[in-house]
């Protein structure tokens, strides 16, 4: 039997950087603002925080192309409770994934549309 194959150390590494940039690049597909200093937890938790976001909203009949809009930018979103805040830019990752979790909240407690 042969020995098993050494993994080159350095593929970790590659196999994080890939996925961080899979997931900036679904991150910027859904307008959100980003950096590029993000390390791959941040890049995580925001894309978290939105799904969780997105289920809330749908599990309270909102509609998601409606609210959001393009790139996540609605003008004049069908409920602005159902809208995805916009993160600013330069804005800290900790503040937006706090103002994404306000905003889950709000529309959590937010009347179900029929």
């Amino acid at each position: 039997m042969a020995p098993p194959k050494k993994r080159n150390a350095e593929a970790p590494r590659e196999d994080v950087k890939r996925a961080s940039e899979q997931i900036a690049s679904r991150l910027r597909a859904r307008g959100v603002e980003l950096s590029g200093t993000e390390r791959s937890e941040d890049l995580v938790a925001i894309e978290e925080a939105i799904e969780h976001f997105e289920r809330v909203v749908e599990a309270r009949g909102g509609d998601l192309m409606v609210d959001e809009g393009r790139r996540g930018a609605a003008t004049e979103p069908d409920d602005r409770h159902f809208a995805l805040p916009v993160r600013a830019e330069h804005e800290p990752v900790a503040r937006y994934l706090e103002r994404s979790s306000r905003a889950t909240d709000v529309a959590r407690r937010h009347r179900t549309i029929d």
